[in-house]
């Protein structure tokens, strides 16, 4: 997999002041220069010219022990914006948002992930989001599969019926635009990293469930993607000798827990229909536990700060937790027992903010694997301000 090289001529103090405000949020000057080892004079140089190209602003004074009160720093959000695309089997969700992470605008599309005119039916969703306003850096896609790198985009999802699509150059060649894909749960990942919860725990797990079981891991501050950028296939953990998963293995964690597998062991039509029953919490209990023993082996294996659970099945996550919380308990090493699990509630717009913010956070380096995509998306960036 190929990382992403500074292209030259770059003023790497810049480009570090702009990732440091771009992973910890707003800074002053003098904590810029401690965390980045530059000198104060070079951070006041370089952060006067960002506040002159729109990049950076003055913010509010910190409080001080004595002395003249600190100022921060903080990106300007209007300095940059993405769109941001979520891909599922029926479905597929488009969101505009900017470089602060703020949501502009929402597009949503029914969709056969299967049919061979996917990708153009997905060109036209993203469409008007693009012509909506200046600065715009590039396209993130979020897929439920593997993809070998952001940057080339070729991807394997039996889910959606793919092989070896090559979605990133088929919807570069449509959008004429920066375009850069990865499994939906990274994206996930990288949102959180940049503005949620990731800020205060450079290591952590985003664990997701739903139809699918995912896993994304953030070690140091950065999206580990492994060799062949299938890091994180937490879904195909084999737990069990049965039954058959749509990968074609035996006993996988997705088979036994994933949503189509709860539906059909309670023998109702819907997760909806079955959370509605009260005679289908059993089933649910008894996946809470088979996934707290799973995630107890990460957390042991891993050392993460936190687990964030994420995913459309957090909205039964009531009906997880006596099961999870049991069988999370009973697994976990001594050292780790006061590791907190954080759930959230879910909206589908989260995985297309996600998908956006494999864009944005390119110039921050905590998207990884973005290559020639991500060199692009630097250079509209630093464009749009000159």
């Amino acid at each position: 997999m190929a990382e992403r090289a500074a292209p030259p001529g770059r003023d790497l103090s810049r480009t570090a002041i702009l990732a440091a405000l771009g992973q910890a949020g707003p800074l002053s000057r003098s904590e810029l220069a401690r965390r980045l080892d530059l000198s104060p004079a070079t951070v006041t140089q370089v952060t006067r010219r960002l506040i002159a190209q729109g990049m950076v602003e003055e913010l509010e004074h910190m409080p001080s022990r004595g002395g003249r009160p600190a100022q921060l720093l903080g990106l300007v959000g209007s300095a940059g914006r993405a769109v941001g695309v979520k891909i599922a089997a029926d479905h597929a969700v488009a969101v505009d948002v900017r470089l602060d992470g703020e949501l502009l605008d929402r597009r949503e599309t029914e969709l056969d992930a299967s049919a061979p005119d996917c990708l153009e039916r997905v060109a036209t969703l993203v469409e008007p989001l693009i012509g909506r306003g200046a600065r715009l850096l590039g396209v993130g896609v979020g897929v439920p599969g593997v993809v070998d790198s952001p940057d080339s985009g070729v991807v394997e999802a039996p889910t959606l019926g793919w092989s070896a699509l090559a979605v990133g150059a088929r919807l570069r060649a449509r959008l004429d635009l920066p375009v850069l894909v990865d499994n939906d749960v990274n994206t996930i990942a990288i949102a959180e990293r940049l503005y949620g919860r990731g800020r205060d725990h450079r290591d952590f797990l985003v664990v997701t469930i739903g139809r699918g079981i995912g896993l994304a891991i953030v070690v140091d501050g950065s999206l580990l993607r492994g060799a062949s950028g299938s890091a994180g296939e937490f879904g195909h953990l084999p737990v069990a000798t049965g039954p058959r998963c749509a990968c074609g293995n035996v006993g996988c964690l997705e088979a036994v827990i994933g949503g189509p597998s709860l539906v059909e062991r309670s023998l109702h039509a819907s997760i909806a229909e079955m959370a509605a029953d009260p005679t289908a919490a059993t089933v649910f209990a008894e996946a809470g536990v088979v996934l707290g023993r799973a995630v107890a082996g990460l957390v042991n294996i891993l050392d993460p700060a936190a687990i964030l659970v994420l995913g459309e099945g957090t909205a039964q996550w009531h009906l997880w937790r006596p099961g999870f919380e049991e069988g999370f308990a009973a697994h976990l090493f001594r050292p780790h027992r006061r590791i907190p699990v954080e759930v959230d509630p879910w909206d589908d717009s989260r995985w297309a903010q996600g998908a956006a913010a494999l864009v944005l956070g390119t110039p921050f380096d905590v998207a990884t694997g973005t290559g020639t995509q991500g060199n692009l998306v630097l250079a509209r960036l630093e464009g749009s301000t000159q």
